[in-house]
């Protein structure tokens, strides 16, 4: 036991507290409509763009693991979550995260196929390599997740307060009684295995895809800017919102008002999902016609 660092103990932990929730009063119906409102928006635009393009790999998103709790949590009095379900939200996030960025790598790669290489594109883009690119794009986060997850759980707490709106791996790794040494070293290895790497790929396909646009004529630029503005513009926004979740997790934000914690730590979980069908609806003219053809259908 000499390696424990609070008050020497340690206890089993069966639920954690959630203490970024504060009381919302009469308001807490009202924030419980809004977000509501928000979960079924986000529900529907993305299985309506399912119908219109059947499967889309962008549009795996953590809805589910995330909006439910946040019903609940604000329509209780007592904010907490048990240890299992806590590890299970903190596994789909993370998964859908990683999952996200690797789609971003492959469709960058697609793209710089279809832009700098359109006559080669179905002899590099094979239904072999789709399948595999698929493959790796699910099967990696699934398994590098776990391993994270797992020695997580497996580390003894000395508290149960985690001062954000839903679980967080880092927040429950700083509540542990013993060296987090091991833990702190995988956590940055995934880090730059589901983050930095697929940024570069992303980078470098980008830069060559530059290259192609400015030293082509007007309307090979308006082409590619048309077929990669989408693209871009998401890569951009979950970006964002995945840098300040690592910041957040991290550095200490205790200087930062609550809610801007709150709402910035939502970001990337909310804006994303909702984000996605809407850009690629608005900037792809043929799904956007079909959408339009779509509902106009219904109405009649």
């Amino acid at each position: 036991m000499c390696g424990l660092s609070r008050d020497q103990t340690f206890t089993q932990v069966s639920h954690f507290t959630l203490a970024a929730y504060s009381d919302t009063g009469l308001f807490k119906h009202l924030i419980f409509l809004l977000i509501l409102c928000l979960y079924v928006l986000i529900i529907v635009s993305n299985l309506l763009l399912i119908v219109v393009i059947c499967m889309n790999r962008s549009l795996h998103e953590p809805t589910t693991a995330l909006f439910p709790l946040l019903l609940i949590q604000v329509l209780t009095d007592v904010h907490t979550i048990s240890t299992e379900f806590c590890f299970l939200q903190i596994y789909c996030i993370y998964t859908y995260a990683t999952i996200e960025f690797f789609c971003l790598a492959v469709m960058s790669y697609d793209r710089y196929l279809a832009i700098c290489c359109p006559l080669q594109y179905n002899v590099h883009m094979t239904s072999k390599k789709v399948a595999l690119l698929i493959a790796l794009t699910w099967l990696i986060p699934l398994i590098t997740v776990v391993v994270i997850v797992m020695l997580t759980v497996t580390l003894p707490l000395c508290g149960n307060v985690i001062y954000k709106v839903y679980c967080g791996n880092w927040a429950i790794a700083k509540l542990a009684c013993v060296n987090t040494r091991v833990n702190n070293i995988f956590g940055l290895l995934y880090m730059f295995v589901s983050v930095v790497l697929p940024l570069i790929l992303i980078l470098f396909t980008y830069m060559r895809i530059l290259k192609i646009c400015f030293s082509g004529c007007k309307q090979t630029r308006q082409k590619a800017l048309s077929t990669c503005s989408p693209h871009l513009a998401s890569l951009i926004n979950f970006f964002f919102g995945c840098c300040f979740q690592i910041v957040q997790s991290r550095f200490d934000m205790s200087s930062v008002p609550n809610i801007v914690n709150i709402l910035l730590s939502l970001y990337f979980l909310t804006c994303q999902p909702l984000f996605t069908p809407v850009l690629y609806g608005l900037k792809m003219s043929k799904i956007f016609t079909i959408c339009k053809r779509l509902l106009c259908g219904l109405n009649k």
